[in-house]
């Protein structure tokens, strides 16, 4: 499946998850598989990015990109996920980093993880030596898998499928830990991506540089940090406002993060 092959796909697919993503009820939800951080939060890290990208790397950036929009360009990975051409990817999605354990203490995954491709995509993309379509592919590829490292869920335990095993109500429906917090806490706040993202880019320079210094593998673990609080389950994992307030500035910082974060990755190989 060629670039251009997945655009002519685009109304049929990306429409259908934009249209998902806008029902006004605010308790449905994709499913977990098809939720992944989802995709307002994609959006979001989207629209951060380019904010932060300096003009150089935007430039280059978007010629690379072309007709594809940047809202296409973030779930760019989990539309091809299970065509042929791409289904070696499925697992780069996610990691497994028990607690108390580091990345290289953990057990890998022998076809990658979202840590191992990241860096993998990034270094093949400095070296400058990739064909069209393949630089197209890991730029794709690395603008998702940022933003997928900076949902906790996605650095899993791995006891519970990344939370997708632990069942909560919320807003008076069944469905799961991590769809929760792909997407139902969310979207929950009814704002549209770029609103979104306005509204949470209130850092400095500064703070953006000291998080651009950091590694991928330091984000990963950053995620860690995060698990002991979103499973912090009320009652019966029944999820209230409460829950959900008191936990939402993971969700802000670690998209403002992602978004801040993928600029910075482009910057540094395609801004000097």
């Amino acid at each position: 499946l060629k670039p251009v092959a997945f655009f002519d796909m685009k109304k049929t697919i990306i429409t259908t998850f934009i249209t998902l993503i806008a029902l006004p009820a605010l308790g449905t939800f994709v499913s977990s598989h098809a939720a992944l951080w989802g995709r307002v939060g994609h959006f979001i890290t989207g629209e951060i990015a380019q904010e932060y990208l300096n003009e150089q790397a935007a430039e280059r950036v978007n010629e690379i990109l072309g007709d594809i929009t940047w809202d296409e360009a973030t779930v760019w990975m989990d539309v091809v996920r299970r065509t042929p051409e791409f289904r070696h990817t499925a697992s780069w999605h996610w990691v497994t980093i028990p607690n108390g354990m580091k990345y290289e203490e953990a057990e890998k995954n022998p076809d990658g993880d979202v840590i191992e491709a990241t860096e993998r995509k990034i270094a093949l993309l400095k070296s400058g030596e990739l064909s069209e379509d393949d630089e197209l592919h890991a730029v794709l590829m690395i603008i998702h898998m940022i933003g997928d490292l900076h949902q906790p869920l996605h650095v899993g335990t791995g006891e519970d499928r990344g939370g997708n095993d632990v069942r909560v109500e919320w807003l008076g429906r069944s469905t799961n830990l991590h769809s929760l917090w792909d997407t139902g806490l969310l979207v929950s706040w009814g704002m549209e991506a770029p609103q979104f993202a306005e509204a949470i880019n209130l850092i400095t320079p500064e703070v953006a540089e000291e998080w651009q210094s950091t590694t991928v593998q330091d984000w990963a673990m950053e995620s860690v940090t995060y698990r002991e609080a979103i499973y912090d389950l009320p009652e019966g994992n029944v999820i209230d406002w409460e829950y959900r307030n008191r936990n939402f500035h993971i969700k802000e910082k670690r998209l403002l993060q992602a978004g801040v974060r993928i600029a910075g990755v482009l910057n540094d190989i395609y801004g000097n």
